[in-house]
């Protein structure tokens, strides 16, 4: 009867990291919006917005691979990491080039071209939609539970919002 409570009580505890790391991702990808999208002197870069991201996504370890896309869903962060993206809405899966209907970066960043892994940047300018995306790869402590869910669980959280200049 004790290994079937101790993997109840795992399981619990489990249940509840991943709630809470969830509810983290989403407060961190609305404050790394908000960011994204505020109308200043200085206007903000993707830098800026990813600073404003880790800030408020407390004991979650965050990294960025490729910052304005694409999002490539196949490929899975290393074990209780996430990657952040800041893209248009509906970001395509596959490289842009660069164009001035793809506003995918904050107004203050630079242009650039695609280096051939990531999307060419284009940043936001007339009020255009700014997505902030976490994928976050969660891994439970429970032996059990890790193989059943075979050592992860993707959690993705974004926000939209249209940027102020």
């Amino acid at each position: 009867m004790a290994p079937v409570l101790v993997l109840l009580l795992f399981g619990v505890v489990d249940f509840g990291r991943l709630i809470y790391i969830y509810a983290t991702l989403n407060q961190a990808v609305n404050e790394g919006t908000r960011t994204a999208i505020r109308d200043s002197a200085l206007l903000p870069t993707n830098s800026d917005v990813e600073t404003s991201v880790k800030r408020h996504a407390v004991d979650v370890s965050l990294a960025n691979p490729c910052p304005n896309g694409p999002i490539d869903t196949t490929q899975i962060p290393g074990s209780n990491q996430g990657w952040i993206y800041i893209t248009e809405p509906d970001a395509p899966a596959s490289l842009e080039t660069l164009s001035p209907t793809l506003e995918n970066a904050p107004g203050g960043q630079m242009w650039a071209n695609s280096n051939g892994t990531c999307s060419a940047t284009n940043p936001a300018h007339d009020h255009a939609p700014i997505q902030v995306t976490i994928r976050y790869n969660f891994v439970p402590i429970t032996p059990l539970i890790q193989q059943v869910t075979a050592n992860h669980i993707v959690l993705s959280a974004s926000a939209t919002y249209k940027t102020e200049y």
